[in-house]
């Protein structure tokens, strides 16, 4: 949806003579910091050593972590779906689950164990809220993995629903280990490069780290307040 902008000129304007700016500025000058410590934090660390700390991340926020090859990365999935409960089950649809192997099991093994398994499909629209709200497991992939917080950052489109992370009560979150980074510097500095090559950012750029919890009240953490309740990474060793 395209929108319109009112009275933005003198809207500045007034901001800039707040400011005692005799002019508005044409465009905004990034600051050279002398410090930088935000890029200095895990540097020059090996994947491996990444993934260390990924694990380590993992068990503070509840977070079961298992590390597979890709070979070996259909059984691990159905371990885990067998560990979990089963179906209903909704994923992403996305080529990247065909690239590991992962569409026998998702369109031939679930259903010959009677698993209900469903992808979702932009074409049905909100039938597919009605289908993940039931779903006992969500699997999606994380395009970003931030290694500092054990953080899985998923980028959202018409193929990749937002609510498959967050309405089914388990939820499964794929990781290859080249999508590992030190921490969230990282992240912005790959989105930020995404909108400097004139690529079109997703609408929604969920941060996930573990399941859903809060700690707010009296300080006492409850976990499964708005989200999964359990959490699993599948980390995929693909280099």
């Amino acid at each position: 949806m395209t929108g319109t902008i009112q009275n933005r000129e003198s809207f500045i304007g007034q901001l800039s003579s707040r400011l005692q700016r005799t002019a508005a500025p044409k465009h905004v000058e990034r600051p050279q910091w002398r410090y930088t410590p935000q890029h200095k934090t895990l540097q020059n660390l090996s994947q491996d050593e990444l993934l260390a700390i990924l694990q380590k991340q993992c068990t503070r926020i509840n977070t079961n972590c298992i590390v597979t090859s890709s070979a070996d990365l259909s059984t691990a999935m159905e371990n885990v779906i067998t560990d979990n409960g089963g179906g209903p089950i909704m994923a992403w649809q996305d080529e990247r689950f065909d690239a590991y192997g992962l569409t026998p099991l998702f369109a031939q093994t679930l259903p010959e164990k009677k698993i209900e398994f469903h992808t979702w499909d932009p074409a049905v629209g909100s039938d597919n809220i009605a289908l993940v709200e039931k779903a006992n497991i969500g699997i999606t992939i994380s395009d970003i993995t931030l290694a500092e917080s054990g953080t899985a950052v998923l980028f959202s489109e018409p193929t990749h629903g937002r609510t498959v992370s967050f309405l089914p009560t388990k939820s499964i979150i794929l990781i290859p280990k080249s999508s590992i980074v030190p921490r969230m510097t990282q992240a912005a500095v790959q989105i930020r490069e995404r909108l400097q090559n004139g690529e079109t950012l997703a609408s929604c750029i969920n941060f996930i780290s573990g399941p859903s919890n809060s700690a707010d009240i009296e300080m006492i953490l409850v976990v499964g307040v708005h989200g999964p309740m359990y959490m699993t990474y599948i980390i995929i060793d693909d280099l």
